[in-house]
């Protein structure tokens, strides 16, 4: 596998028929080995989640977390779009018309799936105003206190209810605006 190829990959979205997902990977799989798309087609995943059955309590279940659809890892090209599109039980790409959109990284960390995606550096600075992206306080605009680059925290102030609130959050929770 060419490793220079595999970081210009990005992860694409495809619709299946419910309940082929699991068949849908191994066709692939079994397609890019036997006729050689190991350097367009890098992986694929079945997004899954473990949890407990109240029925059947201490033992765990895993089910699909979104049925109908597999996450591809590739680069797209004529062949690659040719070979994902026409496996037997691909409806589709997720995209306007059918035409393949990559996931962006915010999408990627909410499946999950950030292993892949090397941490952004800090570069926010005491007094500039930041997104909050995830937790209680999503899409509230606050202000950097204090930034702890070490430990990738910050201390920003939040205005509800006509005050300000202090709170802490981590890097990976804001975004620059």
């Amino acid at each position: 596998m060419n490793q220079e190829r595999k970081k210009e990959a990005k992860w694409y979205v495809v619709h299946t028929y419910s309940g082929h997902e699991n068949k849908v990977k191994a066709t692939l799989e079994k397609m890019v080995e036997n006729r050689g798309y190991v350097d367009d087609i890098f992986d694929i995943v079945v997004p899954t989640e473990n949890y407990y059955d109240k029925n059947t309590p201490g033992k765990q279940k895993t089910r699909k977390l979104f049925p109908g659809y597999v996450l591809v890892n590739m680069i797209v090209d004529d062949e690659s779009w040719y070979i994902v599109r026409n496996t037997r039980g691909v409806t589709g790409f997720v995209g306007p018309s059918g035409k393949p959109v990559a996931l962006t990284d915010r999408e990627l960390k909410r499946l999950g799936m950030t292993d892949e995606i090397p941490a952004k550096p800090v570069d926010v600075k005491v007094g500039d105003r930041v997104l909050i992206m995830s937790g209680a306080m999503q899409d509230m605009i606050a202000t950097v206190q204090e930034v702890d680059e070490k430990t990738r925290k910050l201390k920003v102030t939040v205005e509800m209810f006509g005050r300000e609130t202090l709170t802490d959050l981590e890097y990976e929770q804001i975004e620059k605006i």
